[in-house]
């Protein structure tokens, strides 16, 4: 039988219950925000010159990435607030472009930029009267992608700094993931899994929360804690330490997004 995670309230915009306060900025997006400036200012231009877990990128070029992806998300929120249309960015080009010329820069600018572009993307979450958390934009270059409700936009921001924060492979990993982070995310991606025809047939024994199918008659079952099998199911770890049965290899997983 199908199990199902318990829903995650929400608190205004924030997307975890672990909230507190009137202001939909402060909490998970907030830490999470700090924990990976933390992680930057401890690289030097060497340190960020070294390789990431993302193909073809060094930590230098994840990290700007973050940076432009606060601004982007900025965009869809200020879109949201004022119902005229701003995209992410202009085109798939133009973004990989900007990546691409600020990896280049030395630590401290690319530390600074981090905070500077948090900061934007926190105004633009202040600036968000109520009615607008639930107007609908569209993500993806030139807003090519499905429509979303603005509310959706923080968990977009949250997940961005949470997994690559990881792809920075300075001892950040899926253990560190908080856990209502880990819950939220596993639900999403099973979800998203299941609707797919490129993933194998899975039985997901989830340690502490059950079982979930991907495809109706799985022949493997792949059990473990909930951020291993997160981790594994989007590409950041090999599995190592997953029980397989019957014994032997893990399924091939196309890619996450």
């Amino acid at each position: 039988m199908r199990t199902r995670f318990e829903t995650v309230p929400t608190v205004n915009a924030e997307p975890m219950s672990s909230d507190s306060g009137d202001s939909p900025a402060a909490g998970p997006v907030t830490a999470a925000t700090e924990r990976i400036i933390a992680t930057a200012a401890t690289l030097d231009d060497a340190g960020l010159a070294a390789s990431s877990l993302c193909p073809g990128w060094t930590r230098a070029h994840v990290l700007t990435h973050v940076a432009r992806n606060a601004d982007a998300l900025s965009n869809l929120l200020a879109w949201a607030r004022t119902g005229r249309e701003n995209p992410m960015y202009p085109s798939v080009e133009a973004r990989n472009a900007d990546i691409a010329a600020g990896a280049t820069r030395p630590a401290a600018e690319i530390v600074d930029d981090l905070h500077t572009s948090a900061d934007r993307f926190v105004r633009a979450v202040m600036e968000m009267p109520d009615d607008g958390w639930e107007r609908q934009v569209r993500r993806g270059a030139a807003a090519t992608g499905d429509p979303l409700p603005g509310r959706r936009v923080l968990w977009l921001r949250l997940r961005e700094l949470e997994v690559h924060h990881v792809d920075l492979d300075t001892g950040y990993g899926a253990a560190d993931w908080p856990p209502a982070f880990v819950h939220r995310a596993l639900d999403e991606t099973v979800r998203a899994f299941g609707r797919r025809e490129d993933v194998p047939a899975v039985t997901l024994e989830i340690d502490g929360a059950g079982v979930e199918h991907l495809g109706a008659e799985a022949p493997v079952t792949v059990g473990g804690a909930p951020s291993e099998l997160l981790s594994w199911l989007i590409g950041r770890s090999s599995g190592t330490g997953l029980r397989v049965q019957p014994a032997g290899p893990l399924p091939a997983l196309p890619s996450w997004l």
